[in-house]
């Protein structure tokens, strides 16, 4: 993993896969209580591994179609981007956020059957506990958007999915309501907007937290190609791994006998073809360009 950047004024606090989070320092050198930099990276993971190399310009891609998102979803709910004026090292791949209490759930609204739900369903008939209509394929459209939330593993393990009834247990009834109900119509909002670029939204992941008054916040990424699957809808066709804008060609290439690699040997992924980080990077630039209407130029080149 590329080491955290050193930024004057800031205090590297933790690195995700994708992300690293620094905290503010004040005159004094203490740690500010209220925000944090939220810094994308332009590195890729896949199957629980960071892979090699990174795609590039993918930190500021998910970073700008983020914040576009976080504008059109702004009267279904509070996000926690308080600037986007971040030191030069990091600028256009971060934002200065508020500090939330996170919500300890992954949560996931599906509105196609394909990854992980597909699995579950062809082992149960239902996901996260949901029984689902008979003779669903790969692709299919659900009857309507679901919730199909997950665990908040560790660090190098995996989520897990989990039912309703455990998010209840986790939260409140109250609070397992709303978050089901958002993220279902943050997807439903967002496969309103896609479709009109030509795009379906297949299935998303959100993340929320609870600021100082106990009110739920739009948090991390939202509707990136990290977090979501997005298809070309002139080519959707049920019954088959679908073409995509998203990290799914990666993990399709890892999975194909190119790549020499199996899930199950315990072995770390083998490093990126160029092809693969060259065409990767055409789709995380073709998702923003389609969704956003906006001719993606990577700020480094602009100034």
């Amino acid at each position: 993993m590329t080491p955290a950047l050193d930024l004057p004024g800031y205090r590297h606090l933790y690195s995700g896969k994708v992300r690293d989070l620094y905290v503010p320092l004040n005159a004094a050198g203490e740690d500010d209580p209220d925000r944090l930099l939220l810094a994308a990276s332009d590195r890729i993971s896949a199957y629980d591994a960071i892979l090699d190399p990174a795609i590039p310009d993918k930190g500021e891609i998910l970073n700008r179609l983020s914040l576009w998102w976080f504008d059109q979803l702004a009267d279904l709910l509070p996000n926690h981007v308080l600037t986007t004026d971040v030191p030069d090292a990091v600028a256009g791949r971060a934002i200065l956020v508020r500090r939330l209490d996170m919500v300890p759930v992954e949560c996931v609204a599906r509105a196609y059957l394909t990854g992980g739900g597909l699995g579950e369903y062809a082992a149960t008939g239902a996901v996260s506990g949901l029984p689902l209509p008979a003779g669903l394929v790969d692709g299919s459209r659900l009857p309507e958007p679901i919730f199909t939330p997950s665990s908040k593993a560790p660090a190098g393990e995996h989520d897990e999915p989990i039912t309703y009834a455990d998010v209840v247990a986790l939260v409140g009834p109250g609070r397992a309501a709303e978050l089901r109900e958002l993220t279902v119509e943050i997807l439903r909002r967002g496969n309103a907007i896609a479709a009109e670029r030509g795009i379906l939204l297949a299935d998303t992941k959100v993340e929320f937290g609870l600021d100082a008054g106990g009110a739920l916040v739009l948090a991390d990424e939202v509707l990136t190609p990290d977090s979501s699957r997005f298809w070309p809808a002139d080519e959707w066709v049920p019954g088959r791994a679908q073409a995509s804008f998203d990290k799914q060609f990666v993990r399709d290439w890892l999975t194909s006998p190119a790549s020499g690699w199996s899930k199950s040997s315990g072995d770390a992924p083998p490093p990126l073809p160029a092809e693969v980080v060259e065409q990767t990077r055409a789709r995380y630039v073709e998702a923003y360009e389609r969704l956003t209407g906006a001719r993606f130029v990577p700020l480094a080149s602009a100034r």
